[in-house]
């Protein structure tokens, strides 16, 4: 069936509560997970190209920590589930084109998403880019009903 799964967190509760899932699935199946994690392009703001100038050392460094905290509690739960698991970060602006590239250029066969995420300025990975990957996705999608549960919080 699937052997290599694609799984975007946001580093929402609700990616939380997804990310349990993903893992408890591909243990199931016996696949890897390559997790994914898009920053959004400050830099593209005023406030972030302002930082990006005065600081580009700062800059960068913070978006590679906010990936990292996110990326680094999904790998220990694949690895604690005894799953082969990988991570990608990405800088940029739309969400769902970095899904399907990471997807295809790491080979995945599956992308397991949530149904939505964060709203407003915070969706950066899910929601509405659910319906974006669906709709141009070669690759199949799993769209999971995660519910925030206590305890799967990914941001603490």
């Amino acid at each position: 069936m699937y052997r290599h799964i694609l799984v975007p967190l946001d580093g929402s509760e609700l990616a939380g509560a997804l990310l349990a899932q993903a893992v408890e699935f591909a243990r199931a199946l016996g696949a890897r997970i390559t997790f994914f994690t898009m920053a959004e392009d400050y830099g593209a703001t005023q406030e972030g190209a302002l930082m990006r100038t005065l600081s580009p050392e700062t800059f960068e460094n913070e978006i590679k920590r906010e990936a990292a905290a996110i990326l680094s509690k999904a790998i220990a739960a694949a690895k604690a589930a005894g799953l082969e698991c990988d991570a990608v970060v990405r800088v940029g602006s739309e969400a769902y084109v970095q899904i399907i590239e990471v997807a295809g250029e790491k080979g995945c066969d599956l992308i397991y998403m949530a149904s939505h995420g964060r709203r407003g300025l915070k969706a950066l990975v899910l929601g509405s880019q659910t319906q974006k990957v669906l709709t141009h996705s070669p690759l199949p999608v799993l769209v999971a009903k995660a519910a925030p549960s206590r305890g799967s919080d990914m941001t603490t």
